[in-house]
C-alpha cells in the first residue's frame, strides 16, 4: 500500500520498469494546454469542453463559470463542505479569469499568474496524543523539539511526529507531554500540533521545558536576544557534524552521489570520518567494512569522492555551510572574489560591496573565517585535491541582467549546467514566463511555457542560439 496519491503516483511514474508502471491504475484530470496550433479559444471554459470532446479527462462536474465575486466564494465554501464525498482528495479550489484574452494581458509574477489564485480549504484536523517530546539539533546547531505523537491517520497520511519550533510555541500554546491535541498538515502536507485539548487532561500531563543542556553533545545552550531559537554553540557537537556532512555531500553542493546519511552514520559511528576532509581520505576497503556495501556500490561511491574533488568556488563556498549563506548568495560572492583566497581575505566592507550581501551575512562570514578550525578544515580540503575551475571576471555579456526561462529538454547541456552557465554570466533563471522575461529557450518537447512566451511577445531561442550567447559556440 501506499501512503498517499500523490506517493503512488509518483513512485509509478519514475519506475524504471513501464509493466509495473502500466499494472497500476493511474490516472488524471486536465486543467490546460501546453502548444495550440491553427486553434483559437475565446475562454478556458471552452478550452476544458473541447479537451473533453478529444476524449481527454477534465473534471467537468467541479468546473463552475461565475458571474460574480459572491457566486465564486459561495461555490468555494461548497466545495469545501463536500470535499469528503469526492473519490479523489483535494485541499482547495483555483478561481481563474475565465477570457484568456483578459490571461495574457494579465500576466505572471515571478512564480504564480495574475489571472489565477488558489483558494486553500481549511486544513482537515484530527486528535492524538503527545507520548513524549524530543529534541533534535541541526547542522547550526538549532535546538527544535519535535513532539512524538500515538501514529494518526491525516488526511490520507500517518503522523507520528510534528515539529513544535521552539520554546515560546510550546509555552503560547501550553502543550504538554502526555497531552491530547488537534493535529493538522499545514498546507496539507507539513504536520503540526494545533493545540492541546485542555478539557482531557488527567493531571499525569509534564509541562515541558526546553533544556539548558544540548541533549547530544552536553554543551550549555544559548539563545540570543531577539532570537526565538536556542543553539548549541559546540561545532564539534556529533549532530551538528552528521548534519554539517549530509549537507556537504548534498546535491548542490559537493554531489557526492550515494553518500546519504546511513552510510554518513555509520562511518561517523566507527570513528573513520570525523569532519569533511576525511571524506578524501577514505579506501574502498574502508567502505567495504560498512552494512550493506559491496563491491559495486563502494567503487561507484569511490569514483563519486573522485569526482567531486573538480568542482566550482560557488559549490565549495555553499559546501563549507556558512550560516545564511545559500546557493544563490555563494553563487554572488564566487563570481565578485573569483577566488577562495580573495573570499577568505575579504574584509566587512568589501563584503558588503556585493549586492546582495547585507550585514547579517558579512558578519556571518566573517566569523566563519575567524575560526581557526574552519581554516584548518578548509586547507585539508585543498591539500586532498578539491580544485575549482578557473574564474575570470566576466566581460560584459549579452545576458547580464536578462531574465531567462527554459522549456524543454536540451541537448548539448544539462538543464543545471546551462543554469549555473546563464548565472555565472550575470543572468537570471526563472521557473515561470511574464512579461518581464528576456528570453524562453526553447528545447525538445517544450511545455507550455512556449505558448505563454508567444502570448507574450518574449523572444524564443534554441539551445545553439543560447550556446551563442553564453559564448560557448
Amino acid at each position: 500500500p501506499f501512503a498517499n496519491p500523490r506517493n503512488a503516483a509518483a513512485g509509478s511514474i519514475r519506475q524504471l520498469d513501464p509493466r509495473i508502471t502500466a499494472k497500476r491504475p493511474l490516472n488524471m484530470f486536465c486543467y490546460g494546454v501546453g502548444e495550440l496550433s491553427g486553434l483559437t479559444f475565446e475562454t478556458y471554459y471552452a478550452l476544458m469542453l473541447a479537451l473533453q470532446d478529444w476524449g481527454l479527462r477534465v473534471n467537468r462536474p467541479h468546473i463552475r463559470v461565475c458571474d460574480t465575486v459572491e457566486d465564486v466564494i459561495e461555490y468555494c465554501h461548497r466545495l469545501e463542505e463536500t470535499r469528503g464525498q469526492f473519490a479523489f482528495e483535494i485541499d482547495g479550489a483555483v478561481i481563474k479569469v475565465n477570457r484568456l484574452d483578459l490571461q495574457a494581458g494579465l500576466g505572471e509574477k515571478s512564480r504564480s499568474p495574475r489571472w489565477a489564485t488558489a483558494f486553500k480549504f481549511k486544513a482537515v484536523q484530527e486528535t492524538t496524543r503527545i507520548v513524549n517530546i524530543e529534541v533534535q539539533v541541526g547542522r547550526t546547531g538549532a535546538l527544535t523539539p519535535v513532539a512524538h505523537l500515538e501514529p494518526v491517520e491525516v488526511g490520507g497520511v500517518v503522523v507520528r511526529r510534528a515539529t513544535l519550533h521552539n520554546q515560546d510555541e510550546i509555552t503560547r500554546k501550553d502543550i504538554r507531554e502526555g497531552d491530547t491535541v488537534v493535529i493538522q498538515r499545514a498546507g496539507d502536507v507539513i504536520p503540526e500540533v494545533v493545540k492541546a485539548i485542555a478539557s482531557h487532561r488527567t493531571g499525569n500531563e509534564k509541562p515541558y521545558v526546553m533544556p539548558d543542556a544540548c541533549p547530544v553533545c552536553g554543551s550549555k545552550v544559548e539563545r540570543k536576544e531577539g532570537e526565538a531559537v536556542s543553539r548549541c554553540p559546540n561545532p564539534a557537537c556529533p549532530a551538528q557534524v552528521r548534519a554539517s556532512l549530509n549537507h556537504f555531500v548534498s546535491k548542490g553542493a559537493m554531489d557526492i552521489d550515494g553518500l546519504g546519511d546511513k552510510i554518513l552514520g555509520q562511518l561517523l559511528e566507527r570513528g573513520m570520518i570525523h569532519d569533511e576532509a576525511d571524506i578524501y581520505k577514505l579506501t574502498i576497503n574502508d567502505l567495504l567494512k560498512l552494512d550493506k556495501i559491496e563491491q559495486k556500490s563502494a567503487t561507484n561511491l569511490m569514483q563519486a569522492i573522485e569526482k567531486s574533488k573538480q568542482t566550482t568556488l560557488a559549490r565549495f563556498i555553499y559546501a563549507l555551510g556558512i550560516r545564511h549563506v545559500g546557493e544563490h548568495v555563494s553563487q554572488l560572492l564566487a563570481n565578485h572574489f573569483l577566488t577562495l583566497e580573495n573570499f577568505q581575505k575579504a574584509t566587512r566592507n568589501e563584503l558588503l560591496s556585493v549586492k546582495g550581501i547585507g550585514e547579517e551575512i558579512a558578519d556571518s562570514i566573517l566569523s566563519f573565517f575567524e575560526d581557526p578550525s574552519n581554516r584548518d578544515l578548509i586547507e585539508r580540503l585543498l591539500t586532498s585535491g578539491i580544485r575549482f575551475e578557473e574564474m575570470t571576471r566576466p566581460e560584459p555579456s549579452p545576458i547580464e541582467g536578462k531574465t531567462f526561462v527554459l522549456t524543454g529538454s536540451l541537448e548539448t547541456l544539462k538543464r543545471a549546467e546551462a543554469k549555473d552557465l546563464i548565472v555565472s554570466r550575470g543572468g537570471r533563471v526563472s521557473s515561470t514566463v511574464s512579461r518581464n522575461t528576456d528570453y524562453v529557450v526553447v528545447g525538445l518537447s517544450p511545455g507550455s511555457k512556449l505558448q505563454k512566451a508567444r502570448a507574450f511577445g518574449v523572444a524564443t531561442i534554441d539551445e545553439a542560439a543560447l550556446l551563442h550567447l553564453l559564448g560557448l559556440e
